[in-house]
């Protein structure tokens, strides 16, 4: 068994996994029409939105806007199928999503990729993003400023996408998304509502990395988000 199986299965077990049904496995729909984009978008060919991603993706690119510009060493736009029933989002890009110019490619991003796999889906199945394109300085949290110039992309890729669900990762996340000042202790695994979208706040996989025994209880919000979708779980 290798280790990378092993670490799956422990991942499966501290989300409070007793067995596996592989048979049931059912993921969130996509277009059976899929072309790849870059490396990160896949969009179904030929639709008018096309144009529109690569209008957006271009002026994230460009943009200037703010103090992070000056440091960034990549803008992280978001990675997946862009025609998905689900989205994540977290708060900025760390390090290596700087270095790498991709979302969610640390640790954290690593235990994320593990949910996802344990929610019988991959990231191809999802689409994900932050809301601030480019890393703060020594990963702080971002200025107000700095989410006000930023929002607008992640709300774009929201309305491209039109997901079912949203799944909020981390209070700066949930509050640079939505502009409202939710705390993530009061507010996790309940639905709100994000434009018409269903939207799930959960901990950030940083969080899970420094607290494992918060990781059942964002299974728990994660098996909601499946039933929403139709996933047997």
């Amino acid at each position: 068994m290798t280790d990378d199986v092993v670490q799956e299965l422990a991942l499966l077990r501290d989300l409070g996994y007793t067995h596996l049904d592989l048979a049931g496995a059912k993921r969130v729909a996509t277009s059976p029409a899929i072309a790849t984009a870059t490396a990160t978008d896949t969009f179904a060919e030929g639709t008018s939105t096309e144009a529109e991603w690569a209008a957006l993706r271009a002026e994230t690119h460009n943009c200037d806007a703010c103090r992070l510009a000056g440091t960034r060493t990549n803008v992280v736009f978001g990675v997946g199928s862009t025609t998905a029933d689900l989205m994540f989002i977290g708060e900025a890009p760390g390090r290596d999503e700087d270095e790498q110019g991709e979302p969610f490619v640390g640790r954290a991003g690593q235990l994320l990729t593990d949910i996802i796999k344990a929610m019988k889906l991959t990231r191809d199945d999802v689409y994900i993003a932050n809301v601030i394109k480019c890393r703060p300085p020594e990963n702080r949290n971002p200025e107000p400023d700095e989410i006000e110039q930023c929002r607008p992309f992640i709300q774009r890729q929201v309305a491209l996408v039109q997901p079912k669900v949203i799944v909020a990762l981390g209070r700066v996340g949930l509050q640079a998304l939505t502009g409202k000042s939710y705390a993530i202790s009061s507010v996790r695994g309940q639905w709100l509502d994000f434009e018409g979208i269903r939207l799930m706040p959960t901990y950030h996989p940083a969080y899970l990395l420094r607290t494992p025994s918060a990781k059942k209880d964002v299974w728990n919000d994660m098996k909601k988000v499946m039933a929403e979708l139709g996933i047997q779980f």
